[in-house]
């Protein structure tokens, strides 16, 4: 192992011992010794079973068979999520034929970032992610179930499916992919068509007409943006069937992978004899592995808010540092849009999990003595799933890539660090996806101009009032002003400006997500303005340096200076409409990004 990652694990072990052992103790606890449901009252086993069929009822009454919650983010919003309108029954069928049974415990909303993009919707995405957590815990507290299966893909869906499901750790648990969507227009034709709109040179029309073309059928949408990132992560983390993550809906290998994980699933119940919930797969070993991992891909940079709020719930204590000394020596190993031309099926050709996983084990780093939902040690997954005459194999995966350009060794790896930078600096802390932007962007010093909508610096282009070098300051964009929105409509127009020679970078205490692209934006940054953080007390004109190179964020006023200045007052207008007032309880409890963002980072802390 390579030393660095012994280290972050063996400090991470170390800082999380009081509440892991409280979480190990809890699971442990609640871990029963037979099938749950023998436990309950007549009249509540009576309630629980009367929706089944007549040979379901009479496996569940006799106490012979693995009962298996589903839980699924199914709607029609998501392409991602469209083709789970069909794996319940599948499941069901599945379990039936090897004697066990399978209930819809539940379904969680699962809100579409591509659609509210911009709108007043996206403020619920951070706040989403904890009523999927919360779903999750109602739908698993009816203790009938002796395992789960968790359907879900999308960005705060899987952290949420995750967080709800660690808090009932004792029962076994696999996630269930449905596959990226077949590959539309390029991602760089798409990009291109949106500048061009951006600068009034493309219609309405062309610009629909090529969304159209990308975002075209069911499946993930193909970039790696937080959706495939999430999928990749569970896959490392031993959460997935190996190599199931990014086989295409709608195909004979998918159906063949979610019949096997239904089927799995109950041989890892205690009635197996091979017990293995899932609060023993997701342990510091585990969350390590999902580091290197995010960083040797340039994953999406939301897991800097979802990483902490996961590794809580399991009672594990990861810090932006933590992730930032591993990314000193995890080399960038892919390149798949936004960090380069390639999308995530074309990455799955190169290669895939299986080269990737390959690669960073014998490289020493990854931990390989973890449990998975496969059995003991990540090495299976260096493996592939094929049909042999209609039956699931796994084959040796590929050791050698196809197209270097898209998925390399780490011998000739794109750069020897990984794809995202923590910064620090008298204006706070935040993050950076340096592996999107070109070194010769990665630093800039300008005079800052400070929005706090994005509407505003959208008509600040229109009028051609930013053809000059500036940073962006969008301040007042935290989870407790306004749910931390992704901002993504910044993006062509920022785009724009830097191809047209102007130094332009983003500074902001918002979300730029998994598909923060070429400009160099140093985000989540906390304290947030909210709060009082340094964001708050810029005014245009201050000389703010982002410095992806450094890991720096600073702005060229002494102390006493920014103390000295009024804090503004916080916008208002954003607690109303679009059920945006439902929520104001839940912003308020939000912690600071480092923290995960999470409502609950308070209640789990104590548990010590």
């Amino acid at each position: 192992m390579h030393p660095r990652i012994l280290e972050v694990t063996q400090r991470l072990i170390a800082r999380s011992r009081p509440t892991r052992e409280r979480y190990l103790e809890l699971i442990r606890g609640a871990a029963s010794d037979g099938p749950m449901r023998a436990k309950l009252q007549c009249a509540n086993f009576a309630h629980g079973v009367a929706g089944c069929g007549s040979q379901d009822k009479q496996s569940l009454r006799l106490m012979n068979a693995a009962n298996v919650a589903i839980i699924s983010a199914y709607n029609d919003m998501l392409s991602a999520h469209q083709p789970y309108e069909h794996y319940p029954e599948q499941i069901k069928q599945a379990l039936r034929d090897i004697g066990s049974v399978g209930q819809f415990a539940g379904g969680v909303p699962a809100m579409c970032d591509g659609v509210t993009q911009g709108e007043p919707g996206m403020e619920l995405g951070i706040a989403s992610r904890e009523v999927i957590a919360m779903s999750t815990a109602i739908a698993l507290s009816h203790n009938m179930f002796d395992a789960a299966l968790m359907l879900g893909i999308c960005d705060k869906i899987v952290p949420g499916l995750l967080m709800g499901a660690l808090r009932f750790g004792h029962l076994p648990t696999i996630f269930v992919p449905g596959g990226p969507m077949p590959s539309g227009i390029s991602n760089k034709e798409k990009a291109d068509v949106r500048q061009r709109y951006a600068e009034g040179k493309a219609s309405r029309e062309e610009l629909l007409e090529s969304e159209m073309k990308s975002y075209h059928s069911p499946g993930t949408c193909t970039f790696y943006g937080t959706a495939n990132t999430n999928q990749l992560l569970m896959e490392v983390m031993g959460l997935h069937l190996p190599g199931a993550s990014f086989v295409n809906p709608y195909t004979p290998l998918r159906d063949a992978l979610t019949t096997e994980a239904a089927q799995q699933v109950t041989r890892m119940t205690k009635a197996s004899g091979n017990f293995m919930p899932l609060g023993e797969i997701v342990d510091e070993k585990a969350l390590v592995n999902s580091i290197v991992a995010l960083h040797a891909t340039g994953g999406s940079t939301n897991h800097t808010l979802h990483m902490p709020a996961i590794a809580q719930a399991a009672g594990i204590q990861l810090t932006w540092q933590d992730m930032a000394e591993l990314s000193e020596v995890v080399p960038t190993l892919s390149h798949v849009y936004p960090n380069g031309k390639a999308d995530i099926n074309h990455f799955q050709a190169a290669g895939g999990m299986a080269l990737l996983i390959g690669e960073l084990l014998d490289a020493g780093l990854l931990h390989e003595d973890v449990n998975t939902v496969a059995g003991h040690g990540l090495r299976r997954y260096t493996q592939e799933p094929f049909l042999e005459e209609g039956k699931l194999v796994w084959r040796e995966g590929p050791s050698t890539s196809l197209d270097e350009a898209i998925l390399r060794p780490v011998a000739r790896a794109f750069s020897p660090e990984g794809g995202l930078r923590v910064m620090e600096g008298n204006l706070g802390r935040g993050v950076m996806k340096v592996s999107a932007v070109a070194p010769e962007h990665q630093v800039v010093e300008a005079p800052a101009l400070v929005f706090h909508d994005q509407q505003a610096l959208a008509d600040a282009f229109q009028a051609g009032a930013l053809e000059r070098d500036f940073v962006a300051v969008m301040r007042f964009q935290g989870p407790r002003c306004n749910g931390m929105p992704e901002l993504h409509k910044m993006t062509p127009f920022l785009g724009v400006l830097q191809d047209r020679g102007f130094k332009v970078a983003l500074v902001t205490d918002g979300r730029m997500s998994g598909a923060s692209g070429k400009i160099p934006a140093a985000i989540h940054v906390c304290p947030e303005a909210f709060d009082g953080g340094p964001l708050a007390r810029l005014r245009d004109g201050d000389i703010v340096r982002v410095d992806g190179v450094a890991g720096t964020l600073t702005v060229k006023l002494s102390a006493a200076e920014l103390a000295d200045r009024e804090l503004p007052a916080a916008p208002t207008g954003n607690d109303l409409g679009c059920g945006r007032e439902l929520f104001g309880f839940l912003r308020t409890a939000l912690s600071p990004a480092e923290k995960g963002a999470s409502a609950f980072t308070s209640a789990l802390e104590t548990l010590k």
